[in-house]
């Protein structure tokens, strides 16, 4: 991997110790959180029968599997890439065919909420499940 540069000198020269030792753990908490929130929006649709509205019975099906399936294995860091990506592509078609049209805030059933989501998975699947991960734990990703 490229280093882009050396990490900046604390202001508190006394704190180095614990950003060294906190520094790894950022990423899970990262992975945990955007998995973790796409796994309850997938429990969601599974209690309702896995449908959406507007959507094919297939299509609601496979919304619910990205979200329950793949936000277990985004929390656990298992196929990372491949579940984070589904999940970016997900938000940016909510984002800009189902909400696009409400305006940007959430609370007018706005894009805000999706599009942040889908940024961060986003950026999950460009980092891949980093340490603390099974992907790491097995030596390959998908």
């Amino acid at each position: 991997m490229t280093e882009i540069g050396r990490e900046p000198e604390p202001v508190l020269p006394f704190l180095r110790r614990f950003y060294e030792f906190v520094i790894p753990l950022s990423w899970p908490v990262v992975r945990i959180a955007c998995g973790m929130h796409l796994v309850i929006h997938g429990w969601g649709k599974i209690l309702r029968g896995g449908t959406v509205s507007n959507s094919t019975i297939a299509f609601g099906i496979f919304l619910t599997f990205i979200e329950f399936f793949g936000g277990i294995c985004i929390s656990i860091g298992l196929f990372t890439r491949f579940f984070a990506a589904a999940a970016a592509i997900e938000m940016g078609y909510l984002t800009f065919i189902q909400y696009w049209a409400n305006g940007y805030g959430w609370r007018t059933d706005g894009y805000e909420y999706v599009m942040m989501w889908g940024t961060l998975a986003f950026a999950i699947a460009l980092r891949g499940g980093g340490p603390y991960s099974v992907d790491r734990a097995l030596g390959r990703e998908l």
